[in-house]
């Protein structure tokens, strides 16, 4: 007589399901999936993908408490092993779950230096990590308290996510009307405005880690190329992994990214890590997530360069049944390369037609085209941000044929605007 052993049942917090990877991870990790599907999308029960068993819908921001008792007496009339996000915004809100039904998790505190910038500067410069000079503000009134730092500086919501808000000031004399700007588009776009942070600006290319951590020992999976972004807007374009850096700068941003894991208490669980060269040398971090950067792309960037399947690993430790060692400290050695193009909005307005697209369908180097905008939808000039087009994600030989790639969508994708009053 065999003995049936149920699948562990996590529970999935605001992902969209048209970004379909880490539901896949889920499916061959063997693990049930509970959706918590965000507030502003229609989710059609049976186009679920397979791994999701249930459906609990709830809306954490607008009713936090309320909606950790149902989470409780969810798990009271059917237990569930583990909670996850891959959402940026909801990370604190997993850590607290977590915490109150006593599953995996980071806990609270360390949540909150993984997702407020303020504390998270502060925790990196307390560790002794590169850090950039940064002041931060309870009140756009207290602009001035940032006038002092090096020129150009960037100012960015101490709780944004994405490129929302983040814009740089390259003298004091726009010092303050950066600061009302951002502030303004915050509070429009988040509800509220908990605060801002003002760095000086890191010059040098950007890039992307990786990395898996399980009981304190951190594995780095890729480190991918995230061009270099001069301001004052820094819209995201490209990601393309395995970067082109020599053995000695890899080994820094690996030192430093485990060091920051160690200073924000970061010991179990995927994390998406966002960093500068600077002076092409320099390893200093603009931030660390504590879940699977981009919606799941991070997985779909991770899987290609390495073969390791990220995000299963990712849910295995959610719900508490890792097993698998993480292995040596050194990056995996490459077997391809995968590339995720951002579309840009290059304008604003209506959009009257995406012209590209449904032939990049087509392309035997595309496994995915991920629409998010289409023709009707409006785009608001930044410091706002409407969101990104389309994702375009591409797996290729080498990283020169990726870049290669990227440079023919440069020219492949257009987008029309209608005038700004039809707007």
């Amino acid at each position: 007589m065999t003995t049936h052993h149920p699948r562990p049942t996590v529970v999935l917090v605001y992902q969209r399901i048209s970004l379909p990877w880490v539901f896949e991870s889920a499916e061959r990790a063997g693990i049930d999936l509970v959706l918590i599907p965000r507030p502003d999308e229609a989710v059609s029960e049976d186009r679920l993908p397979p791994a999701v068993v249930d459906v609990l819908r709830l809306d954490i921001e607008a009713d936090r408490a309320a909606a950790l008792n149902v989470l409780r007496r969810r798990y009271e009339q059917n237990t569930f092993q583990g909670i996850v996000t891959l959402y940026d915004p909801a990370v604190p809100f997993v850590a607290e779950a977590a915490e109150l039904l006593g599953l995996p998790g980071i806990g609270r505190d360390v949540a909150l230096g993984a997702q407020d910038k303020r504390v998270m500067r502060a925790r990196l410069a307390a560790a002794g990590l590169n850090v950039p000079g940064f002041v931060r503000l309870d009140d756009p009134a207290d602009w001035e308290k940032a006038a002092s730092l090096a020129f150009p500086v960037v100012v960015k919501p101490a709780h944004g996510f994405s490129s929302l808000g983040v814009t740089k000031a390259e003298s004091p004399h726009s010092l303050k009307s950066v600061v009302d700007q951002v502030w303004q588009t915050c509070a429009s776009k988040l509800g509220q405005v908990d605060g801002l942070v003002v760095e000086e600006y890191l010059d040098g290319p950007e890039f992307a880690v990786e990395s898996l951590a399980h009981g304190g020992d951190v594995r780095m999976l890729t480190i991918g190329y995230k061009g270099d972004p001069q301001g004052p807007h820094f819209e995201e374009g490209v990601y393309r992994a395995p970067a082109a850096l020599s053995e000695t700068v890899q080994d820094d941003i690996c030192r430093e990214v485990k060091a920051a894991h160690r200073a924000l208490g970061i010991t179990d669980g995927p994390t998406h890590t966002e960093l500068r060269l600077r002076g092409g040398v320099t390893p200093y971090l603009l931030e660390i997530g504590a879940r699977i950067g981009g919606s799941g792309v991070s997985q779909y960037i991770a899987s290609g360069v390495t073969g390791i399947d990220f995000a299963a690993q990712a849910l295995r430790i959610a719900a508490g049944i890792a097993t698998e060692p993480l292995g040596s400290g050194t990056l995996p050695a490459p077997v391809a390369a995968a590339a995720n193009y951002i579309v840009p909005c290059n304008g604003s307005g209506r959009i009257i037609a995406i012209h590209g697209l449904d032939e990049l369908r087509a392309d035997p180097r595309v496994d995915h085209v991920v629409q998010m905008l289409f023709p009707g939808d409006i785009v608001r000039p930044y410091p706002d941000f409407t969101g990104y087009p389309a994702f375009v994600l591409s797996r290729h030989a080498n990283i020169a044929e990726a870049e290669e790639f990227h440079q023919f969508l440069d020219q492949a994708i257009r987008i029309d605007y209608g005038h700004e009053e039809q707007a």
